[in-house]
Parts: structure tokens; sequence; C-alpha cells
């Protein structure tokens, strides 16, 4: 992995958030690859999708999947059988494609899914502070492992304020067809 070392070295704080669920169509995959490494060194335990290699695919097929996991209430960490918490298994998702944008699209038509693309840190921050977003979509050819790992980080650091933003983010499920 052509990871820096001052990438690889830092100490990373980040909320107690449960799993991360990534995966990138062939443009994203090698900084798919540097992000899921940074993240299980980081202490987080991740659940790689795919794509694994250069070979074409559909980035929709891709987002859906993640969508899915992300939304599904047991992979949410919320109450199980007989009221006991279910462990909290994917919280969130990375997605990766070339510019971010088209996987954004896709995981956001999912009811439950607030995608966001950054490409700075605090966008992403603010995503989750304001907005709840649950999803983090990166581009690889906009963005390198460096600046994408400073996102990732400022994504999974903060919780989300609620408050007036919780009015406003149960608003936007509403709207949804």
């Amino acid at each position: 992995m052509n990871v820096p070392d001052p990438v690889r070295q830092r100490s990373v704080t980040m909320a107690n958030t449960g799993g991360i669920v990534i995966a990138a169509d062939h443009a994203g995959v090698p900084l798919k690859r540097d992000i899921a490494q940074l993240l299980i060194e980081a202490g987080r335990s991740v659940l790689d999708l795919g794509a694994h290699d250069g070979a074409s695919v559909d980035y929709p097929d891709f987002a859906h999947r993640v969508a899915e996991l992300v939304t599904t209430p047991e992979n949410r960490g919320e109450q199980g059988a007989e009221g006991s918490p279910a462990a909290p298994a994917h919280r969130f998702g990375i997605l990766v494609c070339g510019s971010g944008v088209g996987m954004s699209i896709a995981a956001n038509r999912n009811a439950g899914v607030r995608a966001v693309v950054c490409s700075e840190p605090y966008s992403a921050a603010m995503a989750r502070r304001h907005n709840d977003a649950n999803v983090l979509c990166l581009g690889a050819r906009v963005v390198g492992t460096g600046l994408a790992w400073d996102i990732v980080e400022a994504f999974l650091a903060v919780e989300f304020e609620g408050g007036r933003h919780a009015r406003r983010v149960a608003k936007i499920e509403r709207s949804r067809p």
C-alpha cells in the first residue's frame, strides 16, 4: 500500500460507532484499499464489499449494497429481540468512485441514507453534525490517500448534534417517496 508514513502514524480519535462497510467501483479500488487498511489500523471493523480489481463494474450496485447494510436496523445497532441491544455492526458506509458523485446519487435513492460527497474535512464533519450523514462518498480522481484519510477521520470523529438539526433531518426523510 502506498500510504505516506505521516498518515499511517497519525493518532486517530473516532467516535465509537461500530464497523464501517466500504465499497468502490473500478475507479475507486486503490483508494478504497488504502482507506480500509487505515481504518483497520485505527482499530475499526471493516466490511469490504468490493470491487477488488480494476475490471469495469456498475457503481449503483455497490452503492445499493452499502445503503442496505447501513439502513437495516440490526446493522445500525438498534434494539434487538425482546428489547436487547443489537451489536452495532455497520452504522456508516464509505463509497469510492471516480468523483464520488455517482455513488452519492445512487446511495441517496435508498430510504434512510444521507450520503455526502466530500473533498475536504470541514464538510465531512458538518455533514455528520448537522445532517446526520451516514454514508461518505469520496472521489478517487479528486483526493489522494492523505486527504481522503483526513476526510474519513473528520466524518467519523463527530456525532450528530440533534436539536434543531434533527427536525430538519426528519423533514428530509418525510420527503422521500
